[in-house]
């Protein structure tokens, strides 16, 4: 366990707030890495795992068109999946995992290659990475930025102050697509 997913099960349950999880790559290790942590049954909603690219339009509502024009390792793809498992699982935030583990290429797409989606209530933000090492390491990196993204967006939520008088305050987070910005 990493200190981000208890951070990320620490932050959702303090504002109350939900996620589920959309995996292809990862297939379960998104949910499975937030589920190691004690409390995770109060805010993981669900996930699904859409390995196979027609599930990704069949369960997760990505559109069909854009699947068979580019495939399913593209930034669309993964703000769809992202937007579809927070709908299908009725989360305040839906994440999700798409690219190439390896060990070979998938049609243009080079092995390293992931986006990373997040769907909330502002709205959807992705990244793309380029990692390197060997399938496992792909799979374990981009579940712990899928993590961190999460994070990135619960920093625009506001957050109690609990001194004596209880003020409301709130945290920037950093710019959209920066993983690195978590806490």
């Amino acid at each position: 366990m990493f200190a981000s997913e208890a951070q990320l099960v620490a932050r959702l349950t303090g504002l109350g707030r939900t996620v589920a999880t959309a995996e292809s790559l990862t297939a379960g290790l998104v949910a499975a890495t937030i589920a190691d942590v004690p409390g995770a049954s109060a805010v993981l909603r669900g996930g699904a795992v859409t390995y196979a690219t027609d599930t990704k339009a069949s369960v997760l509502g990505v559109d069909p068109d854009l699947l068979a024009a580019g495939g399913p390792v593209q930034a669309e793809v993964a703000e769809q999946m992202a937007a579809g498992v927070r709908r299908v699982f009725g989360a305040d935030y839906g994440v999700a995992t798409t690219g190439v583990a390896g060990p070979d290429p998938q049609g243009d797409a080079p092995v390293g290659l992931v986006f990373v989606a997040v769907a909330g209530p502002a709205g959807v933000r992705s990244v793309r990475l380029e990692l390197s090492g060997d399938r496992d390491r792909i799979r374990r990196r981009s579940a712990i930025e899928a993590i961190r993204l999460v994070l990135v967006s619960l920093s625009t939520e506001p957050t109690v102050d609990h001194t004596e008088d209880h003020t409301e305050g709130s945290r920037e987070g950093g710019q959209h697509g920066t993983p690195a910005a978590a806490e």
